[in-house]
């Protein structure tokens, strides 16, 4: 395959031809529309990569008069311009797609791919996972050529296992995603299709246990399974490397063009604004690029600020020579930033509230302007009584706290206690400069979400606050966990955390019922063994609340006594789980009690739906 590259900034260019290469296309590059231009008219090129802001052509002209000369060749334009204006315009002069710098190389290659698969019948959308074979395209399976003949769930069984090849699907979930509302749920009809699927798999000689089971928890594809290049495509050997090598050698470059952008607002009649404003377009893709998203999002700041210089007022300004300032220490400290792929997506974090809680005005400052530049909305507290009446009276995404106040006596602590049973969906990052591995477990214990040093840089902090925030499901389910034993209540919430649960962590069970009616989870775990109130008192004072009476209950004990069982089931526990926990069974266990929950709400709500169909049944037959 052949691509015509068309942009101007060197490096990005050469990180582009690099990455292409790797995947084997060929690729010519020009450096400004008229060069392009000659080329395509040249050769016969299967995509053209473009540039918008360009020399001498700018890529929406170039788009729009290949289109008027019946050039068909699919476009794919480049651009830092990230609003809907300038995306109509670009598709509407006849790009077929638009992809934002900075952007991820493994999305441009992602893009690429889909916009030749449109030009070429010959690439065909396939799945691939050894020898096993779909084609969405026909929605055909073969194993070593040979054609399976699936049933419509069968296929969408296999289809959903190989486009989530490491994820385990509960039978509640599969029936979730593949069964209509129309068709009645049951965990039979999923095991029934389950049977079928690898039957059928087997006759053609693959692996019966190509589908395997999850003791207790579900379904997914074997591991063992060896998935194809196609479907699991590797980054560029050597990439990061690659990247910091190029960096090193251009980094003084990109300095020079924040010094044009300093010299066109000192001496506007020496360097026009004009100019300036093709620096920092510059700047705002290629140091996306190479992973510099902080650097990245200060020069779109400054971008966006040159393009009002006319009506300026004094703060403006002064905010202007503040991104300034950040974006040359950002690119000053790029050799310990590149990386190879982009972290979060700005997406996860535009347009989020975030509160800062720090009494160090110069910090808040910096890290005001570096959230503002991401899409953020900022609000700051310089003591904790300020943070609290922000907490009370604004809604907000995510917290960045400081534990230390001189110049009062609670420190940052007491308000993430305050937050995490007041606000348990509300996110809290510690950025601090203590640094004791004491204060880092006290925040593991109290549900901070993040522990920041204050020796981090501002892109750094962005990196981490988009890291929490974007999630791209909920959590499947809250599971509160009450035991004195610290190290036990780590210890559950390092087991239970990957799997997709929240976890609620409780020392105290004198604050049981405040907390369990803060955080209404979906699933309680208790130690027999607690002073003042043990288990099996909190088991019976939730069991005796109609709200909670359904609520599942796992209670862990080191006794295996049958007394001791039998209490704990008399209490109206759901499950007994002996120590010393082994670690699969109780995550079983977790997941069938939280599963059946599931199913028994369902049924009630179906119960519910027929009664109120027969009733106004009634009522019209009357």
């Amino acid at each position: 395959m052949r691509i015509l590259l068309v942009e101007d900034d060197d490096n990005t260019a050469q990180l582009l031809v690099r990455v292409l290469a790797d995947r084997h296309y060929l690729v010519d590059r020009a450096e400004d529309g008229e060069m392009g231009w000659d080329f395509a008219e040249t050769f016969e090129y299967d995509l053209i990569l473009l540039d918008v802001v360009l020399p001498k052509l700018n890529g929406i002209d170039f788009c729009q008069k290949r289109r008027k000369i019946g050039d068909r060749t699919p476009i794919l334009l480049l651009t830092a311009q990230d609003n809907s204006t300038e995306k109509v315009e670009g598709l509407d002069a006849g790009a077929d797609d638009y992809l934002v710098k900075p952007f991820n190389c493994e999305e441009l290659l992602a893009r690429v791919r889909a916009l030749l698969r449109r030009g070429n019948d010959a690439l065909p959308p396939a799945i691939e996972w050894g020898a096993l074979r779909l084609d969405p395209s026909g929605c055909t399976v073969t194993y070593r050529g040979k054609l399976l003949k699936l049933t419509a769930k069968e296929y969408q069984l296999l289809e959903l296992f190989l486009r989530n090849p490491h994820r385990v699907f509960s039978q509640s979930a599969l029936l979730d995603r593949l069964w209509s509302f129309d068709e009645p749920p049951s965990e039979t009809a999923v095991r029934t299709q389950i049977k079928g699927l690898r039957q059928k798999l087997k006759r053609v000689g693959a692996s019966a246990s190509l589908i395997e089971t999850i003791y207790g928890l579900g379904y997914r594809l074997n591991g063992k399974g060896e998935p194809s290049e196609k479907s699991q495509p590797q980054a560029p050997a050597g990439d990061k490397n690659y990247l910091q090598t190029i960096w090193q050698q251009n980094k003084s470059k990109y300095l020079d063009r924040v010094a044009v952008i300093d010299r066109a607002i000192a001496n506007p009649q020496d360097v026009k604004i004009q100019d300036a404003l093709r620096e920092a377009h510059t700047l705002v893709g290629a140091l996306g690029i190479f992973g510099l998203h902080g650097a990245s999002q200060q020069a779109r700041a400054v971008e966006q600020m040159l393009k009002g210089k006319d009506n300026w007022t004094t703060q403006q300004e002064n905010l202007l020579f503040q991104h300034l300032a950040l974006l040359r220490k950002e690119i000053e400290w790029g050799e310990q930033n590149v990386q190879p792929h982009s972290p979060m997506s700005q997406s996860a974090i535009a347009n989020k509230r975030l509160l800062i809680v720090d009494d160090d005005a110069a910090l808040v400052r910096v890290l005001t302007a570096a959230a503002i530049a991401q899409g953020m909305e900022v609000e700051t507290a310089s003591d904790l009584a300020q943070a609290r009446d922000i907490l009370q009276h604004q809604h907000l995404d995510i917290v960045l706290l400081d534990l230390g106040f001189p110049d009062s006596t609670e420190s940052g602590l007491a308000l993430l206690t305050e937050l995490v049973r007041s606000h348990p969906n509300l996110p809290t990052l510690v950025f601090t400069a203590k640094e004791s591995f004491a204060t880092r477990v006290k925040v593991a214990r109290l549900g901070g979400r993040g522990f920041l040093h204050k020796t981090i840089s501002p892109s750094e902090v962005m990196n981490a606050i988009a890291r929490v925030l974007h999630c791209t499901e909920p959590p499947l389910a809250k599971v509160l966990i009450v035991d004195r034993d610290p190290q036990l209540l780590d210890r559950l919430r390092t087991l239970l955390e990957p799997w997709g649960l929240r976890v609620i962590l409780l020392d105290d069970p004198q604050q049981f019922w405040q907390v369990l009616k803060s955080t209404h989870p979906d699933l309680l775990i208790l130690d027999v063994e607690m002073p003042e109130f043990d288990s099996i008192d909190l088991c019976q004072v939730v069991r005796n609340d109609p709200q909670w009476q359904d609520l599942p209950i796992l209670i862990l004990s080191a006794h295996r006594d049958s007394k001791t069982v039998q209490r704990v089931f008399f209490a109206g526990a759901d499950d007994y789980i002996p120590k010393p926990i082994v670690e699969p069974e109780l995550i079983a266990r977790v997941f069938n009690r939280l599963e059946r929950s599931q199913l028994r709400r369902t049924m009630v709500a179906e119960r519910l739906t027929a009664r109120r169909e027969r009733a106004l049944s009634q009522v019209r037959r009357d």
